[in-house]
């Protein structure tokens, strides 16, 4: 079987088989045609299943009389070669035995992040949430960025009359101090080689590590331990610390997502997503999120013309997913080493 792995297929064979494929859980549905919801099944835990394809055959196929012609996978990882390793998982995408085992005749892989900016073309408004009160440009170009497990960015530029995903690994940019509150906390910081990185206080570990650095700030001893009690503390008020933790992870989740938007010059928005702000939004601070965001001297003003927005949907990269898989020539998706053709 030839592995295709420069040319772009104008469509894809329904039925479609989709997968967002994390490094603890894992998605999927079948996209049926392009007019019908895709039928969905429940999200698995990656630890219960020997690997990809035993959790295809399991969980989906003997569960449904489709037999999907087509696959479209979203992976957390690097999406090069004919075997592909997943970041926080012991699965390994092969695409070639897919296309044997399955009776496949193209398999596509995407990053996750690709996925997530794939999803905005896509979501509804009742799907968003305006954080800030500017205007969206419909066809400018736009930022996803998610903290989660790590931080998650991607970019989406529209040109061509073609929406073009931007992989990469922006959640790693520099994020330094400004304020003098910032001056006492940011020595307290755990650091990657002397570096402070946007991932360093942006996603689960980080918001650990910011609340341990304002507790110590103060010569407290730290008390809470994980991500969660972080959360439920500052909801209920019961920790002053971590009350402070979360007021300033919006501020500087603001600034490092307003640095993006000047990068892409995001009129189109910039649109939080990732485990952690979907928990935490309940107490989010919007005002102070957007005043990191707008901080931009000597640019201020253009970049607090661009909007934010929070995404609702719990499950936007398969969103994504389905938008690409029923009409894959709307996307300037490069399928260099990612595309398999069993034809």
């Amino acid at each position: 079987m030839p592995t295709d792995y420069s040319s772009a297929p104008t469509a894809l064979p329904f039925p479609i088989l989709i997968a967002d494929i994390g490094g603890t859980n894992a998605r999927f549905a079948i996209v049926v045609d392009a007019f019908a919801e895709p039928k969905t099944f429940p999200t698995i835990k990656a630890a219960d299943y020997a690997s990809l394809d035993a959790a295809i055959q399991s969980h989906v196929l003997d569960r449904t009389s489709l037999i999907p012609r087509a696959a479209v996978l979203a992976v957390a990882g690097p999406t090069d070669g004919d075997e592909i390793d997943l970041t926080n998982s012991d699965w390994v995408v092969k695409p070639k035995e897919m296309i044997e085992k399955f009776g496949l005749q193209d398999i596509i892989v995407l990053n996750d992040y690709e996925a997530q900016a794939l999803a905005v073309t896509a979501l509804g408004e009742d799907q968003l949430q305006n954080v800030g009160d500017a205007s969206r440009d419909d066809r400018g170009n736009c930022v996803v960025i998610g903290p989660g497990t790590g931080l998650g960015v991607a970019g989406l530029i529209h040109a061509a009359s073609t929406w073009v995903p931007v992989a990469g690994e922006g959640g790693h940019v520099d994020i330094g101090p400004q304020t003098d509150r910032d001056n006492e906390i940011f020595p307290h910081l755990d650091r990657i080689e002397g570096r402070v990185s946007g991932e360093q206080i942006l996603c689960g570990r980080g918001l650990l590590n910011l609340y341990r650095a304002v507790t110590e700030a103060a010569g407290d001893t730290p008390k809470l331990t994980s991500p969660e009690e972080i959360t439920k503390a500052a909801t209920d008020k019961s920790d002053q610390y971590a009350v402070e933790t979360i007021s300033l992870f919006c501020e500087y989740f603001g600034r490092v997502a307003g640095d993006l938007a000047l990068v892409f010059m995001a009129k189109g928005g910039v649109f939080l997503t990732g485990g952690i702000t979907q928990k935490i939004l309940h107490i989010f601070d919007g005002e102070r999120f957007r005043k990191g965001f707008e901080n931009k001297a000597p640019h201020s003003a253009m970049v607090a013309s661009m909007p934010s927005f929070a995404i609702l949907h719990e499950q936007a990269p398969m969103v994504g997913l389905a938008a690409y898989a029923c009409a894959p020539t709307r996307f300037g998706v490069s399928l260099d080493g990612r595309h398999w053709s069993g034809a």
